[in-house]
């Protein structure tokens, strides 16, 4: 496989390699063509000239003259455009991708009686819920699911399953086709957006951060927040001890994505940042997962504290972090195939039951 992927890496460089070539070659040629042509008006302008003079036609040198100035004005934009042909090019290739966002579709705006929700405790309900990206291919199909404050649901299935859909759904990155998401009992299709997702925090396995600095980072969402709150937010997330290591504590300039922090290092300020807008409603999709055991057991803790008094969705794929779920949906192929809690579904031997113990069995086997 990976001798494939060699070759195929070298093809992919060789055709950039020419592609370039022919693009350099083409710009490079074009110039001094556009030139060469110039001059040749010239000299036929002259020779037909000098000729017609010796051979006492109707011909003068200030006509000759004039036909030159003519000759350049008329070729100096066709000179010009051949010069910036390169540059044209780029910008064409460039307004291609500028087109192509302002062509993608928007979200469907609010209503115009839409409400904000001013109570949120933190009651969910799924009631029948169907969604599909495609018209035709389903990827949920009547989901039926209800967390009430304070519970911890989570969603269990192989990958594909549409687990992460069911999320995008809560947060009305897509609408559901059929049936209802609820939220304090009000349909949140009749619910402003921002206010909805004002009441949502998500702490995801890509973490990604801002150009800034750490606190600005961790401000992100609450903008107004006093250095004091970052702080608070910071240590509850574990995260206060190596922001303090930094060059400049709070103050260290982080590069786009955040690519001088280590994973665990991102995910723990991720961590902070939700703490610091101190949502009702949290989902945490695979938060842990490629993280060294020792940062994993820092930002287990920290998310530990941040799940206290709120309704979280947990999507996992290692069953023992969720084994203490309230109730664990466990989704297959877009529907829900069993609902309960850790030992209720061992007991019914479906399922779940296997996922479990296969991934016991391959832990035991590979070590």
């Amino acid at each position: 496989k990976e001798e494939e992927q060699m070759v195929r890496f070298t093809q992919m460089n060789q055709d950039l390699l020419q592609s370039g070539m022919k693009a350099e070659i083409f710009s490079g040629i074009l110039a001094p063509v556009s030139t060469a042509l110039n001059n040749l008006s010239y000299t036929i302008i002259v020779g037909v000239g000098a000729v017609l003079i010796l051979t006492g036609g109707n011909m003068s040198l200030g006509i000759i003259s004039n036909f030159m100035i003519y000759s350049k004005q008329f070729s100096r934009p066709i000179q010009e455009l051949a010069n910036q042909m390169s540059t044209l090019l780029s910008a064409v290739a460039g307004a291609e991708r500028v087109f192509e966002v302002l062509d993608a579709e928007e979200e469907v705006q609010d209503e115009k009686d839409a409400m904000e929700l001013t109570e949120v405790k933190g009651n969910v309900h799924f009631s029948n819920v169907s969604f599909s990206y495609i018209e035709g291919k389903p990827v949920l199909k009547n989901i039926e699911i209800q967390a009430k404050q304070g519970q911890t649901i989570a969603l269990v299935g192989p990958t594909g399953a549409g687990k992460t859909t069911i999320m995008n759904l809560l947060m009305r990155f897509y609408d559901t086709e059929e049936g209802t998401v609820f939220v304090e009992g009000k349909n949140i299709r009749n619910l402003k957006r921002s206010n909805l997702r004002e009441q949502m925090g998500m702490v995801l396995q890509d973490t990604y951060l801002f150009s800034g600095t750490v606190e600005e980072n961790i401000k992100y969402g609450k903008q107004d927040a006093t250095q004091e709150e970052v702080e608070y937010a910071a240590r509850l997330a574990n995260a206060h001890d190596f922001i303090s290591r930094l060059p400049q504590g709070y103050q260290t300039p982080l590069g786009d994505g955040g690519g001088n922090l280590s994973q665990g290092q991102r995910q723990m300020i991720s961590i902070a940042r939700v703490m610091l807008n101190n949502p009702k409603i949290l989902i945490l999709d695979e938060a842990t997962s490629s993280i060294d055991t020792q940062t994993e057991q820092k930002i287990q803790e920290a998310m530990n504290v941040l799940m206290q008094g709120r309704t979280n969705f947990v999507i996992a794929h290692r069953l023992s972090t969720i084994r203490n779920a309230d109730k664990i949906a466990v989704i297959q192929h877009g529907e829900l195939k069993e609902m309960g809690t850790h030992q209720e579904l061992l007991a019914k031997k479906g399922f779940y039951y296997q996922m479990y113990f296969s991934q016991f069995q391959d832990v035991s086997g590979s070590i």
